[in-house]
Parts: C-alpha cells; structure tokens; sequence
C-alpha cells in the first residue's frame, strides 16, 4: 500500500518567490471545504426566503405590470420591430448577404476553408 505524505504534496502545489515567503497556494481540499461553506452560506439564506409558493396558480403567470396576458401570438415582438434601426442602417450589408445565402452546407464549409487558409497563409508570412 502506498503512503502519501500530504505535507509533502501540498508543498509541490506552494508557489512562492523564495523559501520563506509565499506567492499563492493551490490546495484542492482548502478549496474543496471553501466550496462546501459557500454552498451551505447559500443554503441557508435560501431556507430564510417565502415557502407560500403554490404550483398551478396565479403565482405562476407572468407579471405584465398589471396588464392581462394575451394570447402569445398577440404578445410577441417581432425581431424585425425591436431591431429596426439596426436593420435600417445596416440594410446594404444584409442584402448582400441574403443573395449570398444559399442554404446549402458546403457552401459555408467552402467559405470557412477559404477564410481559414487565407488566415493561415497571413500568420505564416508574418
């Protein structure tokens, strides 16, 4: 049976600028019990929270600022109305990549090879 002399092994995890004075320390199990004293500071200021939730009621709904929720058909935001600035402004980049979008998979692999090898071939020269 192996022995394992923990001081041993927590002084080859030391990192220190000279013999007497100590940079940092990585120790698993230090860590490893702050973990498990974090966790339990959090388990404790959870159990001081409210226990009244109650599944299937009105504790359940979205809170819409007191309005009434609609049908989610009617309560969707388009992306194309909450962009549309951006859109707006970026309309001749966008167009250009929709005629370049062909929805085809190799295409994109193609584009990703090429980008790849002019990317490689201008860390190479340099």
């Amino acid at each position: 049976m192996m022995f394992i002399d923990f001081h041993s092994f927590i002084k080859t995890l030391e990192t220190s600028l000279s013999n007497t004075e100590y940079y940092g320390l990585w120790n698993p199990l230090v860590w490893g019990v702050a973990l498990v004293i974090a966790f339990l500071i959090v388990y404790i200021i959870r159990g001081f929270g409210k226990t009244g939730y109650k599944k299937d009621t009105e504790q359940t709904k979205v809170f819409l600022s007191g309005n009434p929720e609609s049908e989610k058909e009617l309560m969707h935001i388009k992306a194309s109305n909450v962009y549309w600035g951006f859109l707006e402004a970026l309309k001749w980049i966008y167009s250009a990549l929709d005629k370049m979008h062909t929805g085809n998979v190799s295409d994109y692999v193609l584009w990703f090879v090429i980008i790849l090898g002019a990317l490689f071939i201008l860390v190479g020269v340099l």
